[in-house]
């Protein structure tokens, strides 16, 4: 079997040849960039399985990379930002990202997220188009079509990222049901020891923007449950 491939791009070439150097030790065969029109060249000569992606970029930022590499073919995105700012993440969701990661990180972190982002995605391509998936499920004017991996609202369709709408689903199956966010992140994620909750956040703010504010409630120091109109 070949090795699964990842593409790096960061313009701090210390930070993207460390990254480059763990994920090579974890097994995978890794490309690396550090402008916005290398990272797109790169990934359409040779397709990654996965792109970790900085935001600020010469040439044109990741954002960008994001929107064009995704216009390609769908590919998971582990975004990176030197910035804690919710609008970045929210549009890096917005245009395909998966995950991701403020700097400073630590590698050990980052190499969980890639493995756990890669298995997410491996299940998603099992599981697309199978009938076995589960039946559809339709709570007030929202539809989810697990098979087809679709979702409508008020017969409008939706387009989520595998994230968002695996989320969507963990929400969906346990309608009402107060989920927390470490059990989301076990569940959906695949981590297992809690870290990252406020990826949780992005993604339920990513989620009430394409679907409504409506549908999804926060329970403070909690976690979220998806509203059932009564």
């Amino acid at each position: 079997m070949s090795r699964r491939r990842v593409l790096v791009v960061d313009d701090e070439r210390t930070i993207a040849e460390s990254v480059a150097a763990r994920l090579r030790a974890e097994g995978f065969s890794v490309e690396v960039a550090h402008d916005g029109p290398t990272a797109v060249a790169k990934a359409q000569a040779t397709p990654p399985d996965l792109v970790v992606l900085d935001v600020m970029l010469p040439g044109f930022d990741g954002l960008e990379v994001c929107r064009r590499i995704q216009s390609e073919r769908p590919v998971p995105v582990l975004m990176l930002t030197a910035r804690d700012d919710e609008t970045d993440l929210l549009v890096g969701l917005a245009v395909g990202a998966d995950d991701y990661l403020t700097k400073p990180f630590s590698m050990r972190e980052l190499a969980a997220r890639v493995h756990a982002l890669l298995r997410r995605m491996e299940k998603v391509t099992r599981t697309s188009g199978d009938p076995e998936a589960g039946p559809p499920i339709t709570i007030g004017d929202l539809e989810i079509n697990r098979a087809e991996r679709r979702v409508r609202r008020a017969g409008v369709e939706a387009h989520l990222t595998p994230t968002e709408f695996d989320l969507l689903v963990h929400l969906a199956s346990r309608p009402r049901a107060v989920l927390p966010r470490d059990r989301l992140l076990a569940e959906v994620w695949g981590w297992a020891d809690g870290m990252g909750t406020r990826t949780v956040d992005s993604h339920v703010k990513a989620l009430r923007r394409k679907l409504g504010a409506d549908l999804i409630r926060t329970v403070h120091g909690v976690g979220y449950a998806l509203e059932v109109p009564r």
